[in-house]
């Protein structure tokens, strides 16, 4: 169930800001870019709306699920924007999201390596291979019918951390694609994935920028009710 946020009264925090770049804590509910549909109250959209007066087109280095909550990664111009998705390309940004999968995983961290279908990257990846994904994970805590992980995708692939739990047998908590949600007992409003943290080079000078999003409203509060 995808709960869409009422455009009207959405301001989308931002997260961090410089010459090259803006970074917003994404609220799920939110597609990042206009589909085939022609959807307008897109996240590109809406961020475009509320800086305007900078005179700056700002366009979306990376990716994140309608669903998804969390950090994303704007760039200011497109010379900059595919600055930046190169370094997602060459797997030089790091992400941490934090995930709530069904069930208690039987190892407290590990690594996942299942070929995914990239339909991003390629218009008829339907009819292609699917490509290497690697998804490395790590326990933060147990709970009664389900697991609190950190995320860490190598690769970037479509859906890849909701696939690759799922694959595993431990589907995200709120999955209703790649499992059956009459499977589980445990109910969320909508897929269990926040983008915790991003990580990437400057464009210019040295060193690394790191950005952090605190956990959702929903997520947070679905953490409190199942420890009382």
């Amino acid at each position: 169930m995808n709960i869409t946020p009422n455009p009207q009264t959405l301001n989308i925090p931002v997260l961090y800001e410089d010459a090259d770049c803006l970074v917003f804590n994404k609220p799920s509910g939110l597609l990042v870019i206009p589909t085939d549909k022609n959807e307008y109250h897109t996240l590109e959209n809406l961020v475009n709306q509320q800086h305007k007066a900078g005179g700056i087109q700002l366009y979306p280095a990376h990716r994140l699920d309608r669903d998804t909550s969390g950090v994303i990664l704007f760039a200011k111009g497109k010379t900059r924007q595919q600055q930046y998705m190169e370094f997602f390309k060459e797997k030089k940004v790091r992400k941490n999201y934090i995930a709530f999968v069904h069930g208690r995983l039987e190892h407290s961290s590990g690594k996942i390596k299942i070929p995914v279908k990239d339909f991003h990257q390629r218009k008829f990846a339907r009819h292609l291979p699917a490509q290497s994904a690697l998804t490395y994970y790590e326990v933060q805590d147990y709970y009664k019918d389900f697991t609190l992980v950190k995320v860490m995708p190598v690769t970037g692939r479509t859906n890849q951390i909701r696939i690759h739990f799922a694959k595993i047998g431990h589907p995200l908590v709120g999955e209703d694609k790649y499992a059956f949600r009459r499977d589980f007992a445990l109910r969320f409003r909508r897929t269990a994935l926040h983008a915790l943290r991003l990580e990437w080079p400057r464009l210019t000078g040295t060193g690394m920028i790191i950005v952090e999003a605190p956990l959702a409203k929903d997520m947070a509060d679905f953490l409190d009710k199942m420890k009382g």
